[in-house]
């Protein structure tokens, strides 16, 4: 069994892990070094650059957008290292909604995001994308089953799109639920959360009430997850049909998958 490596400090990247270690439903374990995941690599600093770099990674799937990748950057770059944009939102949606959030005032956020509004946003946002990213997802576990290991899954922050990402694939493997919602709640730690920016001149800046008002954006909660996992329920009737038929897998797929990420 490997063990794990010390948790790095990274100045300039945010919410990075190793998932390695979580127990699956047959007694087995995810390996570490073989599945990371973190927020934007666009910000890297040369020590973080060269942290990264000694991974050995094969794959880094980023699955920002180009509005996205607009406001932060592009990854650095890493020597050996193929680098997949798979974006898991349009740009286009919530292009509005998202210009409100950086500049709007607080009358106009409290219309939008108030009485549960904004939390609301979210579990909508992680139905749809196991609902409709299911081409995007199961392109990803059949690139891990054949070559794409180590492989760091990675979006702005690192919580929502990158989280339900990861899920899935612990999910393919038999990763135990409760695991599962253990890893994706870590990025509710105060030093991996996502920095939230306001536009310079943004009446109400960061005031409390604003920031309340945002928290549901930017907090990793479990009525999210729970919502996703409701969805695979929802339209496939159980986990198993949503990764043969939702996800396309085939038994012999699953099977590599397995025996590139687990111990044992």
């Amino acid at each position: 069994m490997t063990e794990p490596e010390p948790e790095p400090e990274l100045s300039g990247v945010r919410n990075f892990r190793d998932v390695g270690g979580l127990p699956t439903v047959d007694g087995r374990t995810v390996r570490h070094g073989r599945l990371y995941r973190s927020g934007h690599l666009a910000h890297a600093t040369e020590s973080d650059t060269a942290f990264l770099t000694s991974l050995g990674l094969h794959t880094i799937f980023d699955f920002r957008n180009a509005a996205d990748i607009r406001l932060e950057g592009p990854d650095v770059e890493l020597a050996g290292v193929r680098n997949v944009n798979m974006p898991l939102s349009d740009p286009a949606d919530g292009a509005e909604f998202w210009r409100v959030i950086r500049d709007g005032d607080l009358p106009l956020l409290r219309s939008i995001l108030a009485d549960g509004q904004g939390a609301g946003r979210m579990v909508d946002s992680y139905r749809s994308i196991v609902r409709e990213r299911t081409g995007e997802h199961g392109r990803i576990l059949r690139e891990l089953a054949d070559d794409s290991v180590p492989a760091l899954m990675h979006c702005a922050a690192g919580k929502d799109r990158a989280g339900l990402s990861i899920a899935v694939a612990l999910l393919a493997v038999g990763v135990e639920r409760e695991a599962i919602e253990a890893d994706y709640l870590k990025s509710n730690d105060p030093h991996r959360r996502y920095r939230v920016s306001r536009g310079q001149n943004a009446p109400g800046g960061m005031s409390p009430e604003v920031m309340e008002l945002l928290s549901p954006l930017f907090d990793a909660r479990r009525e999210y997850l729970h919502a996703a996992f409701d969805e695979v329920e929802l339209t496939w009737g159980s986990t198993e049909r949503y990764l043969t038929d939702g996800l396309g897998l085939t038994a012999a797929t699953r099977e590599r998958l397995r025996e590139r990420l687990l111990d044992g």
